[in-house]
């Protein structure tokens, strides 16, 4: 019964009308997926709803796409240890972005062109809506160039062949290009002269850039004379993104209001928006990377190598992030496994079209279970109670903090200008006016491990300053881990008097959106007490004015479902 009833999920993604297809059948049982919940149980900082392959080292996501009705999300992947290394592309898919089947490897090191990695890349639709990818290889020089695959059966809605082209490598690092800093080719578009552009991050002679590159074909590519874009204060730009974005996307309709360039230095995700005019090449910013005043970030937190797509069934733009360990390499051999996907997030633009809002994507929703809720509760001076009724170690919390004493908040001094640092002088048993209030996750019952995530609110002028903060530092009692403090600043209107925090909980990670998304906080823990059932929330406020929780709703969540697949034999299948 178990075999049969995962076999007829994983046919739902085969299904394409009065189709005969050839196919491999699949063998897939619960006996995998089992293995995995005892592995949970044994392992403790496992996850069991964020993206994660059943063992093994994952790093960057490489061109999520969405194609006849099937989510892809190809990952960079070790296919033979818990370490970097042997880098191929793993492929799995999911009909909502939630539950998973693990596919066989898209592309795997195997030529002249990608013999020592296939390194990061995106998925492009060519015309008629055939997909491609553009990655990055290793060549048997160690040098980083840029190469091309295509399905092997475009009708498949699986994509479960990648071929390689011919014509690889079609871009390699020549004249000022270092061999060593030329990798990570975006989603490529098309002007309005029908040309191709792509692309592919760099640093030159100091200068973190964009270099474009323009195609007829998509195979035979030139260099512009200019980058896209370039800054003397980042270094090597990892993992470019460049897309338009918008206030809202409704009735599948895309007004787009800017451009967004987002590049990947200094372990974090950084973004500019700008306008782009596509006659020119021109992306004009608004702000450059790393301004005075100007740090816009996806995540302040840990947080890396992003990418974005375009989902086109329900027209919206997708977020995903690579999420490191915090423990050690001997830890990770032990676990037998190293990093997460983060939840996919949504993307906008705010209405002010001064920074983007994320938010996790409404179908990690179907997993929340047995709901508490709490209104209209007053917090004040060393407040602290227990939200029980949920699991706590696999949890979603939406709190709504009421703020009727703003006006009493004390001053932001001038030289407060850096919010990690802020947040870790302050800490969350700090004492403020205003703060620091928040929630206490992945606790101990006796406090002793606990990761707060709380605000602080400042008065600077007739304005505010929110201060957002997730604190790991009492995490574990575990020594040898990374216990980092985070911080943000978080854009907040001054005729707000409100501001909402929601913290998704997993075992070992924690993801944290402040005033609806303006902000976002990832971080990896791992307790040594607060796991499983021995975990437990807490809402606090610790300043010395009052805030009232106009509302709270928090959910036990499901485990999401995966399932590992093999390949056996061909076999023809009829579909009615």
């Amino acid at each position: 019964m178990e075999i049969c009833i995962i076999w007829a999920v994983c046919l739902c993604f085969l299904l394409v009308g009065d189709a005969v297809l050839e196919v491999d059948q699949v063998e897939a049982s619960h006996h995998p997926y089992r293995n995995l919940q005892s592995l949970s149980r044994e392992q403790p900082y496992r996850t069991a709803y964020h993206f994660q392959p059943p063992k093994n080292w994952m790093n960057d996501p490489n061109g999520p796409m969405y194609y006849k009705g099937v989510y892809h999300l190809f990952y960079q992947f070790n296919p033979y240890g818990a370490l970097w290394g042997n880098i191929s592309w793993a492929h799995s898919i999911s009909y909502d972005l939630v539950d998973w089947v693990h596919l066989e490897p898209a592309i795997n090191p195997s030529d002249p062109f990608d013999i020592n990695g296939c390194w990061s890349g995106s998925t492009t639709f060519l015309p008629g809506g055939k997909p491609a990818i553009l990655y990055t290889g290793i060549d048997l020089k160690n040098r980083q160039v840029q190469n091309l695959a295509v399905p092997k059966n475009v009708s498949d809605p699986l994509l479960r062949e990648w071929v390689k082209s011919p014509h690889n490598p079609l871009l390699t690092p020549i004249d000022d290009i270092d061999p060593q800093n030329f990798r990570d080719p975006t989603t490529a578009w098309q002007g309005p002269d029908r040309v191709w552009r792509v692309i592919v991050g760099s640093k030159i002679n100091g200068l973190g850039m964009a270099i474009l590159y323009r195609s007829r074909d998509f195979v035979e590519w030139i260099r512009s004379e200019n980058p896209l874009h370039s800054s003397t204060k980042t270094g090597m730009w990892e993992c470019p993104d460049f897309y338009p974005v918008s206030v809202n996307n409704t009735n599948g309709e895309e007004k787009f209001s800017k451009h967004v360039l987002k590049a990947s230095f200094h372990n974090q995700d950084h973004y500019i928006l700008g306008n782009y005019v596509p006659m020119t090449d021109k992306f004009e910013v608004d702000t450059d990377f790393l301004d005075e005043g100007f740090d816009m970030r996806y995540d302040y937190g840990n947080f890396y190598a992003s990418k974005t797509f375009y989902d086109s069934g329900k027209k919206r733009r997708i977020l995903w992030a690579w999420v490191t360990e915090s423990d050690g390499e001997s830890d990770d051999i032990e676990k037998g496994w190293s990093g997460l996907q983060s939840i996919p997030r949504s993307v906008l633009l705010s209405g002010t079209r001064q920074q983007l809002i994320q938010w996790p994507i409404k179908e990690i929703e179907k997993l929340r279970t047995n709901k508490v809720s709490f209104h209209d509760k007053e917090l004040n001076d060393g407040f602290i109670f227990e939200v029980s009724g949920i699991t706590a170690s696999q949890a979603d919390v939406e709190v709504s903090f009421d703020l009727p004493n703003l006006d009493e908040a004390e001053s932001l001094d001038p030289n407060w200008v850096d919010p990690q640092l802020l947040c870790s002088q302050k800490g969350a048993s700090g004492r403020g006016r205003v703060g620091p209030f928040g929630l206490l996750v992945l606790a101990s019952k006796d406090l002793t491990e606990q990761t707060a995530v709380f605000f602080l609110i400042f008065r600077r002028h007739d304005n505010y300053v929110v201060l957002m903060c997730s604190d790991q530092s009492r995490s574990s009692l575990r020594e040898g881990l990374g216990k980092t403090i985070y911080g943000a600043f978080v854009s907040m209107d001054h005729r707000e008097r409100k501001i909402s925090l929601r913290s998704l909980i997993d075992h070992s990670i924690v993801e944290s959106f402040g005033a609806d998304g303006r902000s976002c906080i990832t971080a990896r823990v791992y307790p040594k007490l607060a796991i499983h059932s021995e975990s437990r929330l807490y809402v606090f406020n610790n300043g010395t004015l009052s805030v009232r929780i106009s509302s709270l709703n928090a959910w036990s969540m499901k485990r999401a479902q995966i399932f590992p697949m093999q390949k056996r034999r061909k076999q023809q299948i009829n579909y009615k």
